[in-house]
Formats: structure tokens, C-alpha cells, sequence
């Protein structure tokens, strides 16, 4: 008896730990789609409440304060979050032919990005890169900018590694950016990301921190730089882990834009 409860303990922990962004209320319902990579398993868990034509993305399976932040806001307003989710990791890692490779999923979107950015042996296969292309495709059909309309996409970062201050010239995003605004009140680390210059200009009106894209940013797979060459609006919420509500009022101030600007349509 004590041997069978123990059992079902070690099951309970277990079930637990792989446990990932649960419904925070019992309303949010879910839907789901899967990637195999070889022997990586992804999985992408819409999750919805009254969809009114918001829409979020993580790509990250590390950066939890971004999901937090995005349900709570849906659980007031209304939306639906795709959470993509592989083990609480960044990187994508697997084998194939017993040859490790590691890639960042936010470099798969784009057939130069990912054969730049992909971590693999000299004589790796090329159909490895191709199996990646389609799942960064995948994703984005799942998420369907299409019928959105845009890209609104959340990310977190760590404390002083990277924020708004990498962009500025001198320093290692510089190329990327066309234009940088900073509110030197904020946290350099919370910031907001877009492709397009009337959003640039509408959160800079804001006074928030917030960088435009360069139409000539490097091809590095990113999904910015996809729904660039697509002529989609992509705008990215970005704060440091645990800012929560830091995060809530930027997702609030760019969705905020999104109307503005009249990209937000209802479902």
C-alpha cells in the first residue's frame, strides 16, 4: 500500500514538473497542434477567452512572464495566446542521424536565417534544415497573420543582457534599427519592437521605449524579419523576467496601437 501510494506521488511530481502555463481561470479553453522535429516534441497550445480579434505569440518556452502577463490581460479583455511549448527551454535541441543541432525558435522562419543560425556538425543534412523551415511555417499558420492581420508577439529578457540600449549606435544591434526612442524613466530592459513607422510613431507619442526595424536588418530567421519581407505589422512586448506588470501596461499600450493604426479586427 505504501509502495502504490509513493507511485502515485512520484506520478503527481512528475505530472507537475511537465506541467506547462495551465489556464489560469476555468473559462480559458484550449486548442492544440503539434511539431516533431526528430525526436523533439513541440507543442502549440492555443488558449482563448471571448476572441475579439487579439492574438498573442510565444515562441520562447523559458519566458513565462510574457504568458502571465498575456493571460491577464485576456482574462479582462478578451484574446487568445498561442504558447509554444517544448520543455521551458530557449533553444530548440534534437539529434538526427545521431548528430546533435540546437537552433533558437525565433531563427526559423526564414531559409537563410536558419542555415546561418542553426548549431550543427560541418556535414550535418540539408534536410534538417528543411524539416526546420516547415515547422517555423507551421507556427505561423497556426497563428494566422492572414486573418489577424499582424504579428503581436511577447518575449522576456534577463536583467541588464540585453534591452534598449543594444540598439543604439556602437553597440551590437545597431544595424538592426532604424530608429530607436528611449523614456529614460523606464527599465532599459522593458521595451516594445515593431517593423513599421506608424506604429513606431504612435508608441514614441506614448512615451515608451520602442525600436523600429531597419528595412535592412540582417536575414536572421527571425519572425520580424519574416513578417517584414510578408508587408505584416509585427510588434513585440519585451521585458525583463518578472516585471509582470510592466508587461500588462505594454501589451495594453500596443494593442492600443494596433487599433490606432486599425489593425485590430474582430473575429
Amino acid at each position: 500500500m505504501i509502495k502504490y501510494v509513493l507511485q502515485i506521488f512520484f506520478v503527481l511530481i512528475v505530472f507537475s514538473a511537465n506541467a506547462q502555463h495551465p489556464p489560469v481561470f476555468e473559462a480559458m479553453t484550449t486548442d492544440s497542434s503539434f511539431l516533431k522535429i526528430y525526436d523533439l516534441n513541440v507543442t502549440l497550445v492555443k488558449y482563448s477567452f471571448k476572441p475579439n480579434g487579439i492574438k498573442f505569440l510565444v515562441v520562447h518556452d523559458n519566458e513565462d512572464t510574457g504568458v502571465k502577463a498575456g493571460f491577464d490581460y485576456i482574462r479582462w479583455s478578451g484574446g487568445t495566446l498561442i504558447d509554444c511549448q517544448y520543455g521551458g527551454v530557449r533553444d530548440y535541441t534534437f539529434t538526427y542521424m545521431d548528430d546533435p543541432y540546437r537552433i533558437d525558435p525565433n531563427a526559423i522562419y526564414t531559409e537563410p536565417g536558419v542555415n546561418t543560425r542553426l548549431k550543427k556538425d560541418a556535414f550535418s543534412s540539408n534536410e534538417v534544415e528543411k524539416t526546420i523551415v516547415a515547422a517555423g511555417k507551421q507556427i505561423v499558420d497556426f497563428y494566422d497573420p492572414k486573418k489577424t492581420g499582424y504579428f503581436l508577439t511577447l518575449h522576456n529578457n534577463a536583467d541588464g543582457g540585453f534591452g534598449i540600449s543594444s540598439y543604439l549606435p556602437g553597440y551590437d544591434l545597431a544595424s538592426t534599427a532604424d530608429s530607436v526612442y528611449i523614456n529614460f524613466e523606464m527599465d532599459g530592459d522593458d521595451l516594445i519592437y515593431v517593423t513599421e513607422p506608424r506604429l513606431f510613431s504612435s508608441l514614441k507619442k506614448a512615451n515608451v521605449n520602442v525600436i523600429l526595424q531597419s528595412k535592412f536588418a540582417e536575414n536572421d530567421g527571425s519572425l520580424s524579419v519574416y513578417a517584414m519581407q510578408q508587408n505584416i505589422p509585427y510588434i513585440n512586448v519585451e521585458v525583463q523576467h518578472g516585471h509582470q506588470q510592466e508587461n500588462l501596461r505594454l501589451i495594453e499600450l500596443a494593442i492600443s496601437t494596433l487599433t490606432h493604426c486599425g489593425l485590430v479586427t474582430k473575429e
